[in-house]
């Protein structure tokens, strides 16, 4: 749709004018980070209860719902979210885009952190609790830094999953509440433009700093690792 002239930067100027895509950038940033916090303490909370319950009345129920959305179509969750919300009488705008996105993402989140949960040695928790912690005080201050990682890699998934989400968004958005997948599509329907390319780039960019960041801190802490292995190691000989 376009056609090669060379290597500029003007675009990106001109993205910056671009209050529409911007406005669009701000609200998926918003409702990604709202609806990321919200589906990793739900899914926490499931996680505890399908892994530290047991057996209970209700259990294949409960599981059913919490993992529905792993396995069910985007567009019927779409459309099953847009259905509640016309009959509940919400108006829809950014808090119906961060509830139907929390809603699908908080199934993945349940996942990882039960991954977790289901090799967590309780005997931790025995120990702090044998030593005066109540349960809830044993979760904050034990449990929960031991978990830690898979809370904020739930997160971390969570969020992604709202950035990237297309179809649900387009069910539960309304006015003043269009995100960037909605924006960008509804113009490559027309052809696409310089500033999507330079949006585009942005954002590929963005992704590439954040990985090469995170392989850098896995490096380093495994790094980190082999150094206190082998200090204790030599302590020991």
């Amino acid at each position: 749709m376009t056609v090669w002239g060379g290597w500029s930067t003007k675009w990106y100027a001109g993205l910056l004018e671009n209050d529409a895509l911007i406005d669009a950038a701000w609200v998926t940033l918003r409702v990604a980070l709202v609806s990321a916090t919200i589906a990793t303490i739900l899914g926490t909370m499931a996680a505890l209860v399908l892994v530290r319950m047991g057996r209970f009345r209700g259990r294949t129920m409960f599981s059913g719902l919490v993992f529905a959305p792993l396995v069910m179509p985007e567009v019927i969750t779409g459309l099953s979210l847009l259905l509640l919300f016309v009959s509940l009488g919400f108006d829809r705008g950014f808090w119906t885009v961060t509830i139907a996105h929390a809603t699908f993402a908080m199934c993945f989140a349940a996942v990882v952190v039960q991954s977790r949960l289901l090799d967590f040695d309780k005997s931790v928790e025995e120990a702090a609790m044998d030593l005066g912690a109540p349960p809830v005080r044993t979760f904050f201050e034990v449990t929960l830094p031991i978990i830690a990682p898979a809370v904020i890699s739930a997160w971390l998934l969570a969020f992604t999953l709202s950035l990237d989400d297309l179809v649900i968004a387009s069910f539960t958005t309304g006015p003043g509440a269009t995100t960037l997948p909605i924006k960008i599509y509804s113009q490559v329907r027309l052809g696409v433009t310089p500033e999507i390319n330079a949006i585009s780039t942005v954002m590929i960019a963005f992704v590439t700093v954040g990985v090469l960041i995170a392989s850098y801190m896995t490096k380093r802490s495994s790094m980190m690792r082999e150094r206190e292995m082998r200090a204790v190691d030599q302590g020991a000989a």
